[in-house]
């Protein structure tokens, strides 16, 4: 039994060392004239910069938070001092996790630009290992770290005092592992806000002053903001998509580990293969997304990128079902029960299924209504001929359409997952979906490498075929960078499900009753906290392209010869602006999360005689879950089909029988919506998902502390009475549960 603990990280140095070896091969590629290097050495120094400012503020935070949390430990019998030491190394790797991300960006954009001038094929293998490298250390970090905190507490907790897996020791070992994720998701949610506040300042402001007013390139050298908007493409879709990612992948396990703390399991693992299931799955994800990232090449220059990627991606999720087939099997006991429900191997197995399946079906999705070319994308396009304020509407009504078909399958999914395995399988599906991370990650960061790497190209004068190479992996790129939006999204809605159903357990609550006016009130407070969330991070980043939009206009104004080319513009202001707001402004959205399940949880414990402090929590929990998942997934499609329909121009469009290319009216009202787009797709909706888990997981923690039942240790005895009626009660179910299985099949 032993040793199968040590597999999980195990697994996690394996793709450790496999990512040391690509980030390796990267450093060692070309990376071009000294033009180029001098632009992407501005990039990386910029994201360094912001990086080292947002570490100081959070590192505040962190020892602050870590004391609390060590006090709190000594409240209630089933926390611990120690969880601060597990919030620490949470915080500590989820922030490592988006720094190895950002570090490889800005090694790879200008060595695929390099690239981009032999080959095609060439540049795809350069930005996509890089890509590779940043999946391959979120995931890696992440199996490790949590594989090896859970033996440790597992040890001191369980082992160590002859306790029974079921009983307060195991719920103390997790209630402190649930520290890290606190510290992960903490770490992820200020990296995101502050990442997507600071790539979006630039982006507009150099777009509104370049693009529009002065009728320059994109990526244009005498821009200001220029290298500022570069830099925000690192320090937010890849430093900021690696911490959020890290966060969802650990909360998605210890959710699945805590409901699986509460099946009674008869197996060869001393009664924890319900809670080391999910950790061995995610160890074989990542070793899968291994084998898949190998599939991503192409052999011409009018290979299919798009393809490629794809084939990558479904070789890791179809070898992850297989393998979860065969592991399941080993590891899980014929009859398991959870608050009643009774289910088997097999069904843990079709909820795996479910996760990977609803995982894959939001990628389609959202690939549909973000992609050039398709009917959403088109739509808007056609409706930015008659004008700025209709392509605003049209974009606003492909975001608010794309909501229905996600939440149909994440309904689905909910309904299918509990079918199989109740609200352990609806946990476990999370975790399948999330097995295959670190290929979701590398596809996903491969966005931004190419977009860098095609200003690097515009900036340094190259061919028009090296940016024609570059802008193929570009477009590429805005879509998987849709799609892995939508990916976290969906996992976050699973995630924070299976978080909401540990809180109730930990908690003592059966039932979360709406016809109580302080639950109901609770219900819709709930609701409006991501809409005043979304309002804040928009806010912020106006703010902060008003302040670039005006020192762009200042340094054309004041400094002779940037349109000339004979005066180089002052990169170091408008990076240093970007900085600031983003610090300045992630602090009050990143509060809202953090605080109010505080101030709910404590605040009204005791209020109400008849309502539990906890089941206002509840009710809160569910307002924010499900307003967090329709806003994010409106606020993302609605920015990414805006930005394609934008680029769309880009290769020439056909409206009512005439083409319109770059720099026509119907162009220019379609930057207008990019530009309304930018902090929806890149700010406050990717931020979506990281508040709903991290509120989720603020209540986990609390949970303890405002429990309506006291902590209660199991002897032996009973736990084996238990471990018998559950024998008995399997035995008795046979003829029903054969039943079920048909029906279960027929279903399906």
């Amino acid at each position: 039994m032993s040793s199968i603990l040590y597999v999980v990280p195990a697994l996690g140095i394996i793709g450790l060392i496999v990512m040391g070896v690509k980030s390796a091969w990267v450093s060692k590629q070309d990376a071009g004239d000294a033009k180029m290097q001098e632009l992407a050495r501005y990039i990386a120094d910029g994201a360094m910069a912001f990086l080292k400012a947002e570490w100081k503020i959070l590192t505040y935070f962190a020892i602050i938070a870590a004391i609390l949390l060590a006090w709190s430990g000594t409240l209630v019998e089933t926390s611990s001092p120690w969880i601060a030491v597990s919030f620490l190394i949470g915080a500590f790797l989820s922030a490592f996790a988006g720094y190895i991300g950002m570090n490889i960006a800005t090694k790879s954009n200008v060595r695929t630009t390099q690239a981009a001038r032999t080959s095609l094929s060439k540049a795809l293998k350069v930005s996509f290992t890089g890509g590779t490298v940043m999946g391959l250390g979120v995931a890696g970090l992440a199996v490790l770290g949590l594989g090896s905190l859970f033996i440790v507490f597992y040890y001191t907790y369980v082992v160590s005092t002859g306790a029974s897996v079921n009983g307060i020791e195991m719920e103390r070992a997790l209630e402190v592992l649930a520290g890290f994720s606190l510290g992960a998701e903490s770490i992820a949610l200020f990296a995101r806000v502050g990442g997507g506040i600071y790539t979006k300042a630039a982006d507009v402001g150099a777009d509104l002053v370049g693009k529009v007013e002065a009728g320059i390139p994109e990526d244009d050298v005498r821009n200001p903001a220029t290298i500022a908007d570069n830099v925000g493409d690192n320090v937010g879709d890849v430093a900021g998509m690696g911490a959020d990612l890290f966060g969802s992948y650990v909360a998605t396990i210890l959710a699945t580990m805590v409901l699986g703390r509460e099946i009674v399991s008869i197996d060869e693992f001393g009664g924890i293969a319900p809670i080391l299931l999910p950790m061995v799955i995610a160890g074989l994800g990542l070793v899968f997304s291994i084998i898949g990232a190998s599939f991503v090449r192409i052999s011409t220059e009018k290979g299919n990128v798009q393809q490629a990627l794809n084939l990558g991606n479904w070789s890791s999720i179809i070898l992850t079902a297989i393998a979860s087939y065969f592991l399941v099997g080993w590891m899980m006991p014929d009859t398991m029960e959870i608050r009643g429900f009774v289910f088997d191997a097999i069904d843990v197995f079709w909820a795996i299924i479910v996760g990977l399946v609803v995982g894959a079906l939001m990628s389609i999705i959202t690939e549909y209504y973000t992609a050039m070319g398709k009917r959403p994308v088109n739509s808007i396009v056609q409706q930015s001929s008659t004008g700025h304020a209709t392509n605003i509407i049209g974009g606003l009504s492909v975001g608010m359409e794309s909501t229905v078909l996600p939440i149909l399958v994440l309904a689905a999914g909910i309904i299918l997952s509990y079918f199989f395995a109740g609200l352990y399988g609806v946990a476990i599906a999370a975790a399948g979906m999330m097995a295959t991370t670190a290929m979701q990650l590398a596809i996903d960061a491969f966005g931004p490498i190419a977009d860098n790497a095609g200003g690097i190209a515009e900036m340094s004068g190259l061919p028009e075929d090296v940016r024609g190479r570059t802008d193929i992996l570009d477009a590429v790129g805005n879509t998987t960078a849709a799609t892995g939006k939508g990916f976290a999204i969906a996992s976050a809605a699973l995630t924070a499900l299976a978080l909401f159903a540990a809180f109730v357990g930990i908690a003592g609550i059966n039932t979360i009753d709406l016809y109580k006016a302080p639950v109901l009130a609770a219900l819709f407070v709930g609701a409006m906290i991501p809409f005043i969330f979304s309002s804040l991070c928009i806010a912020a980043v106006g703010r902060a392209a008003m302040d670039m939009v005006n020192e762009v206009r200042r340094q054309f104004r004041e400094i002779p010869g940037i349109m000339e080319y004979k005066a180089k513009p002052e990169y170091e202001k408008c990076v240093e602006i970007s900085t600031k707001a983003s610090i300045r402004e992630m602090i009050l959205p990143g509060a809202i999360a953090l605080l109010v399940p505080i101030i709910v949880g404590f605040g009204f414990k005791d209020v109400f005689p008849e309502t539990s402090s906890a089941e206002i929590l509840g009710g809160l929990l569910a307002g924010v879950t499900v307003s967090g998942v329709l806003m994010g997934i409106f606020q993302s499609n609605a920015g990414g089909a805006w930005d394609n329909a934008k680029k769309s121009f880009e290769q020439g469009v056909m409206i009512n029988g005439v083409m319109e290319y770059k720099g026509s009216e119907p162009h220019k009202a379609s930057v207008t919506g990019d530009t309304v787009g930018d902090p929806f797709k890149d700010t406050s909706g990717p931020s979506m998902n990281i508040l709903i888990k991290l509120m989720s997981i603020v209540a986990l923690v609390i949970a303890p502390h405002i429990s309506v039942i006291e902590p209660h240790q199991p002897i032996p005895e009973q736990t084996e009475i238990k471990e018998i009626k559950v024998e008995e009660k399997a035995a008795e179910l046979t003829p029903e549960l054969a039943e079920l299985k048909k029906e279960k099949a027929e279903a399906l």
